[in-house]
């Protein structure tokens, strides 16, 4: 059995979502700017500065083929997280001397650039950056950009979970697209786990549906293909799957809060720590 997974189709939904971004951050008293969120050291504001610097960077390399500042010797995943987090933490910081209003308005004029950008990509081609977190070392466009989608999804969402607004974000035609592309991690992050030949593993996300995994030939594939019962059923809260993938909730509260069914609970909890970002 091979991976029967649709390709995920996400780039008319970056306007609704930019939409929803700019509309919730005019909502914003001068106080909620300053609340803290789920993403550690940085406030509402912080939020919205990185999600401005995310439609600039790519506007600048992608589009303009313009690096800047050059990273040095990236030799492994953790070179690379750590050359991340430098920029994003100087970008945040000086973005402190911006007003809100300054930051609306360059994430409604860039964020409208960046779409028209995404959306002169062939999406078969190969994009310039891989989706490192679900193993890849070289990706299509398609899935670049659906990973910039459940980028700026979860980031909107931290700014909206501070504020006690999340609904807007959590329908089925903005949700799913996330949760879809988040769990293409799941192969990749079962890499190292062994199991018997044949076994399935469910991962049911309220109200999103169930994502399964077989063992096959030594390692987990993702499939919409089921053809016995799973060794272990996984039944995950709406509000908590997007946590566990963002590092938004720790996993000993998470366990508390999901379900485990079947013989092999040990293989369901190992999503726990599950991640589909760069962290």
């Amino acid at each position: 059995m091979s991976s029967n997974l649709p390709k995920i189709a996400t780039i008319e939904l970056f306007t609704r979502l930019d939409d929803l971004l700019i509309d919730v951050l005019k909502s914003l008293k001068e106080n909620d700017w300053d609340l803290p969120t789920l993403a550690p050291k940085w406030r509402v504001k912080d939020l919205a500065a990185h999600l401005l610097d995310g439609n600039l960077r790519a506007l600048s390399m992608l589009r303009d083929g313009y690096f800047g500042e050059k990273p040095g010797e990236i030799d492994s995943y953790a070179d690379l997280l750590a050359y991340l987090n430098k920029l994003n933490e100087d970008w945040v910081k000086s973005m402190n001397r911006l007003s809100p209003k300054v930051l609306i308005d360059l994430l409604e004029s860039s964020g409208k650039e960046y779409i028209l950008f995404l959306k002169s990509l062939n999406l078969e081609d190969t994009s310039k950056f891989s989706v490192a977190w679900a193993g890849e070392s070289e990706s299509k466009n398609w899935f670049h950009i659906a990973r910039e989608y459940t980028e700026k999804w979860h980031h909107q969402q931290q700014i909206r979970w501070a504020i006690g607004a999340t609904e807007p974000l959590y329908t089925f035609e903005l949700y799913q697209p996330y949760l879809e592309t988040s769990m293409r991690a799941l192969p990749y992050h079962y890499r190292n786990t062994q199991s018997e030949n044949g076994d399935f593993l469910e991962f049911h996300i309220e109200h999103s549906g169930s994502w399964f995994l077989v063992y096959l030939n030594e390692k987990w594939i993702l499939t919409q293909e089921v053809s016995k019962k799973p060794i272990c059923k996984t039944l995950i809260p709406r509000d908590v799957a997007w946590r566990i993938f963002t590092k938004g909730i720790k996993p000993d509260i998470a366990k508390k809060l999901i379900k485990f069914e079947g013989p092999s609970p040990h293989l369901g909890e190992q999503i726990l720590d599950m991640l589909a970002v760069m962290a």
